[in-house]
């Protein structure tokens, strides 16, 4: 317990680090907050000016403030004099407080922060809240910290203020229901005969019916003040999360007590707030929308609401904000199912007059294909395949995963779909149908057991609670019965059918091993092991095999009893397999030119099945390195190998070598073992490198690939970790493979795609071609990239690579830019060199072009100086740390120009002076004090009669010269208009944004290059997303001429107070005097709402007709208890978790390749993967 000091300070009662205030007692949670409350009930009773200190204490320390109210100042001072005094001894170091501090401590303290004022109004609800005295002082002192400058006050005492609200709530509804009650006893007393009725009771009973209507109105001008004294200035505030408290909360209060808060007066809060520029309070909105549209018998007091709203809740569904749209179609999908079950209930009544208890009973009885479910997933495969809006099972699945899981986990229903004959007059499933049931079975079976949504519907990955586990766990069990005896018999029914199978066998990924053997079925294991084995003799597709090969090596896991059983099966799949290619290969090599169609067919077909095994188990015994080399030997020597075969091989001896890496570096190897494998990579390297001249595209393209990945994986970072004994491994590419890498690159990667630029209304196949086409060459771009930022390939080679950023911007920009940044951060100077010198190559292509007199108006010349700016962009605005690197640029740039003298004399411009005008893109990352040294390193080369030139000619130089001189950009454009003086310099600096803080002169940036910088136009035509805008695919010009003006709404509406006096004006004040409390209120400064919030006249007119601005609390006649409608649950519970499994890498590599840039998810190229149709988009997501 507490005792009081004198001077109102609770202290501590015993020994001990026991609490000594209620705030410590709140956040510690160790008591429950029954006797918490009792305790300070009973100390109110005692001394209620002691008690109520300390609640007032207890709020002003949840707000974080450090200091403490005395008792003195409880009596002899205002509120706003005492929050003034709170205000000026709060700690300003950190804009933390209880409320924002993250941690599972601060998170159990706001829930236990609420529990309290929710425990105290409910015992306090008989006697004391009607005293005229405790509640009087506690809503003054949470309306005056609402009110505050400091955000902590604002946003503790709103969350108080709304969490009493609801709880006042609560009483309001128990006075209700005994003021029903009364007034029953009442009637049924009075209607009593004279003889047998009880005056006395009648008196105590209108007594007791008075006492609770005053009660009522005590508890109405409590509300009252509350809602008109803090929530109608705080559900505007400036920062979202207290709009967001203010949005849930009334929500909770037109749940609870429909009668009196469910009307358009209280509605027209929420349907504005629809309009919040921060998704998190769009959120809250739809949520407490969801509550109210489940219930059915609130819907007609929600019609007004949905004529005025409907057109903004449809168009959030296409809202930017993931978790926000997800909910809107939550939303709308309840209106809709609430109108469609209304509708055909009405309809069922009218048709049907009378029911059949017994044929209800027996279709409730059915199982299996014959059951309800049967029709359904039937007409759910229907759907699938005949809708065009939707190709990709898995989506579909997770869309109807919260409403429908019962019908989508009837895996007996599906598979006697699949495996039974349909009975007489039964609809049977074609061979689409069958695919399609497949996929979407294999769908809901994922979902099922890894409790997530697709990549893509997510924003994170979310830890599941108890419960969502416990679900897991079951439905794994669940599935694992189901299939592990069906399995086997599918499998054996579409063995002939690759894509079928393919599907089929990703479902064993999903089991829980154990129960083969604790359940001992061991038997159905072997049918499993004996159907893949049927099904890899019977396939070579790559899909197919890569599918048994996933499902051998996860029955082969060591933690599992049937570990031994399967490898055992595996084994012998391989030995076959070996020894029918070994023969095979023998036999090819002996025909050689002579070999037919059936030699090369039986060296293919076993070679990818033993390429698709090697991807992910470890067949380094079985020596197949051997026979793949023999194989691309011949085809370099004879120039005759089917490609296919040339393919295969390169991968499955890549396969072999990593392997054997594996394998060394998870031991101790030899000497002998490093040199054998070093002489095995050298050799394969060897061969590689000659494929890249191969006449076929593939082996070339597959060539390169694997010597990329080699490269990387043999480069200087295999010694890392301490793994120096590996140093005999490390290979570094001599100058002709780099050449021989950069050439592949420029000719393979950078083409001109002519047809791919015409019309694009091909068909979709060839979209697709396209797509998968440009997706190949991005990978091959990427590749050579990380050579280039791990500094395997020597970086000047990157040169060739950047010159092409703006011709191919669409296509690479989004690697080249990551290449150019990661390899800034490797060495600034080398970067900065290798940046001008692929400027120096452009221009030097353009002098052979067009000859030594440029054109310094063309396209061409425009092009090589946008793309000097672009590159000048990138230094960024910190001039220190690029300093060096950039006089270096400007080093390297002036060498170039004044390079070769001209051949006609010493008074015509050197050939590559034109340069210069390049240059000067760069001059504003210079500071001003490295202006004058590259300057000064500019007139060494300098003669006095260049100095006098003006003519047009010589005008690179000039205007190079004066962008040192001053401010670069200006002086440029003096040189070319001749008109520009200091004066128009300084209205120019005038206009843009003056700097939040002044930088010494020579730290200074350009202000021109400021606003160059600010009116950046992205190439390609990309449009600059609608930061404002909450919907997605809105048209910008729309929503500015939604805008409504300040005189269109009526005088006292919403969006007429909105428009003409923004947000509250104390928020103003907070956002005019916000700078002297930055620690606290730094995010005070951001706009309440953005435009955008009434930005559509015909949704959101003038709302006066029917909604009042202000209103008073008044409570509905009471009712009989019976006739109140029940709250039905929220039948959605939003998930928003991802797991990106969209990559792919094989078991060899996944331990190899730390050092990789995913550049392939980063493609820009949004619009042409969108036309190449659902499915080749998809594809090239996946």
């Amino acid at each position: 317990s507490l005792k009081q000091r004198p001077n109102g300070m609770a202290q501590q009662n015993g020994e001990g680090g026991d609490p000594t205030t209620l705030f410590e007692v709140v956040k510690l949670g160790k008591s429950a907050m029954q006797s918490v409350v009792d305790d300070w009930i009973e100390s109110y009773k005692q001394d209620r000016d002691m008690a109520l200190l300390d609640l007032i204490n207890f709020f002003i320390q949840c707000s974080g403030c450090k200091g403490t109210v005395r008792i003195e100042m409880f009596r002899n001072m205002q509120n706003a004099e005492i929050i003034r005094k709170m205000t000026e001894e709060f700690d300003e170091d950190s804009g933390d407080y209880p409320l924002t501090i993250a941690g599972p401590q601060w998170k159990k303290f706001r829930y236990n922060f609420c529990e309290f004022i929710g425990v105290l109004i409910r015992q306090c609800q008989y006697s004391i809240i009607y005293d005229e005295y405790m509640m009087d002082t506690v809503i003054s002192l949470l309306t005056g910290l609402s009110d505050s400058q400091v955000r902590a006050f604002r946003h503790t005492s709103t969350l108080a203020a709304m969490k009493l609200m609801t709880a006042l709530v609560n009483v309001a509804l128990n006075l209700s229901i005994n003021q029903d009650n009364t007034q029953r006893q009442y009637e049924a007393e009075r209607n009593k005969v004279a003889g047998k009725r009880a005056t006395d009771k009648l008196e105590l009973l209108l007594e007791k019916r008075k006492e609770l209507q005053e009660n009522q109105d005590e508890i109405e001008n409590m509300m009252n003040s509350i809602f008109k004294g803090i929530f109608v200035h705080r559900y505007r505030d400036a920062i979202a999360e207290i709009r967001a408290i203010c949005i849930e909360e009334i929500g909770v209060w037109m749940k609870l007590y429909s009668d009196a808060f469910l009307n358009d007066s209280y509605l027209k809060y929420v349907g504005w707030t629809l309009h919040d520029r921060q998704g998190e309070v769009r959120l809250k909105c739809l949520k407490a929308l969801q509550t109210l549209y489940t219930n059915r018998g609130l819907f007609p007091k929600l019609e007004l609401f949905t004529n005025r709203f409907k057109d903004r809740i449809v168009s959030m569904t296409l809202d930017k904000e993931y978790d926000v749209a997800v909910e809107a179609i939550r939303l709308v999908t309840l209106i809709l199912l609430f109108l469609y079950v209304l509708v055909m209930t009405l309809f069922v009544c009218r048709l049907f007059s009378r029911h059949d208890p017994q044929a209800e009973e027996a279709l409730a009885k059915r199982r299996g294909r014959n059951s309800p479910n049967g029709n359904l997933i039937r007409m759910l495969v229907l759907f699938f395949l005949e809708s065009e809006l939707h190709e990709h099972a898995a989506y579909l699945v997770d869309s109807l995963w919260d409403s429908s899981q019962e019908l989508l986990k009837d895996w007996d229903c599906m598979i006697e779909l699949l495996l039974e004959e349909p009975v007489q007059g039964e609809e049977v499933l074609g061979d689409r149908h069958e695919s399609a049931l497949i996929e979407l079975m294999v769908c809901t079976i994922r979902q099922a057991a890894e409790a997530h949504p697709p990549v893509g519907r997510g924003t994170g990955k979310r830890v599941l609670t108890a419960k969502e586990k416990k679900t897991q766990v079951d439905d794994k069990n669940k599935l694992t019965e189901h299939f592990i005896i069906a399995l086997p018999m599918l499998l054996s029914k579409y063995q002939a059918d690759a894509e079928k199978v393919a599907n089929l066998l990703q479902i064993p990924q999903y089991f829980d091993l154990e129960v083969y053997s604790s359940g001992r079925m061991e038997k159905h294991l072997d049918a499993l092991l004996k159907q893949i084995r049927v099904v890899v003799e019977k396939h070579t597709e790559t899909e197919v095999l890569e599918a048994c090969s996933k499902t051998y090596s996860i029955l082969c896991s060591e933690e599992y009893t049937i570990m031994n059983r399967v490898d055992i099966a595996r084994s012998q799949l391989i030995d076959e397999l070996t020894d029918r290619f070994s023969h095979s290969v023998e036999d090819l090599l002996q025909e050689g030119d002579e070999a037919d169609d059936d030699d090369i067919y039986n060296v293919l077909s076993s070679l990818k099945k033993l390429t698709a095994f090697h991807n992910a188990h470890d067949l380094t015994k079985w020596d197949l390195f051997k026979n793949c080399y023999r194989l691309l030997k011949m085809g370099i020597e004879q120039g005759s190998m089917p490609e296919q075969i040339a393919v295969q091989a390169l991968q499955c001896s890549h396969y072999s070598i990593l392997w054997q890496l594996v394998r060394i570096t998870e031991g101790s190897p030899s000497k002998d073992d490093l040199v054998a494998l070093r002489r095995v990579v050298k050799s394969f390297l060897a061969v590689c490198q000659q494929c890249l001249s191969n006449v076929n595209t593939p082996v070339k393209e597959q060539a390169f690939m694997l010597l990329c990945d080699l490269l990387m994986i043999f480069s200087h970072q295999l010694t890392t970790g301490s793994r120096e004994a590996l140093q005999p491994l490390v290979f570094n590419p001599d100058n002709t493979l780099q050449s021989e890498l950069l050439s592949f690159v420029l000719d393979h990667v950078f083409i001109d795609q002519d047809d791919e630029n015409q019309s694009m209304e091909g068909d979709e196949e060839d979209e697709a071609n396209k797509i998968e086409a440009l997706h190949k060459r991005r990978n091959l771009l990427a590749a050579f990239s990380k050579l280039i930022i791990y500094d395997i390939v020597d970086m000047p080679a990157a040169a060739d690579i950047f010159k092409h950023y703006m011709k191919y911007y669409n296509d690479y920009g989004d690697i080249i830019k990551e290449t150019l940044s990661k390899t800034r951060q490797t060495d600034k100077i080398q970067c900065a060199k290798t940046l001008i010198l692929s400027l120096q190559q452009l221009f030097n292509e353009l002098v052979q072009d067009q000859g030594p007199n440029l054109d310094r108006t063309s396209s061409h010349v425009s092009g090589i100086k946008e793309l000097a700016r672009r590159f000048a962009l990138t230094f960024g605005l910190d001039q220190i740390k690029t300093r060096e690197a950039v006089a270096t640029l400007h080093k390297d740039g002036i060498d170039f120009a004044f390079k070769f003298p001209n051949p006609k004399g010493a008074e015509y411009p050197p050939p590559n002076l034109a340069f210069l005008e390049v240059l000067c893109e760069f001059s504003s990352k210079l500071l001003r004090q490295d202006k004058k040294t590259v300057h000064s390193y500019l007139e060494k080369f300098m003669t006095e009669y260049m100095m006098e030139r003006r003519e047009d000619v010589w005008l690179p130089l000039i205007a190079y010269r004066n962008s040192l001189l001053t401010g670069g950009d200006e002086d440029r454009m003096s040189v070319t208009t001749g008109s520009t003086t200091s004066r128009a310099s300084t209205v120019r600096s005038k206009r843009g944004r003056p700097p939040l803080h002044k930088k010494p002169a020579d730290e200074s940036v350009d202000g021109s290059w400021v606003m160059r910088n600010d009116t950046i136009q992205t190439p390609g035509g990309l449009q600059t997303p609608q930061l404002t805008s909450t919907v997605l695919r809105e048209n910008p010009r729309q929503a500015a001429e939604h805008i409504p003006e300040q005189d269109s709404s009526e005088p006292g509406s919403e969006p007429d107070y909105i428009h003409k006096y923004g947000p509250d004006p104390n928020n103003f004040n907070l956002l005019t005097s916000g700078h002297f409390r930055r620690g606290l209120m730094e995010d005070d400064a951001e706009p309440i709402f953005e435009d955008v919030m009434m930005s559509s006249r015909g949704q959101l007119e003038d709302m006066n007709e029917e909604f009042e601005d202000t209103m008073v609390i008044d409570l509905p006649p009471s009712r009989n208890r019976r006739e109140r409608a029940e709250l039905r649950p929220d039948f959605f519970d939003s998930t928003a978790i991802i797991e990106d499994d969209s990559v792919s890498i094989s078991y060899a590599n996944s331990s190899l390749y730390d050092c990789v840039i995913t550049a392939e998810s980063k493609s820009p190229k949004w619009k042409i993967l969108h036309k190449g149709g659902k499915k080749a988009f998809f594809k090239s997501l996946m």
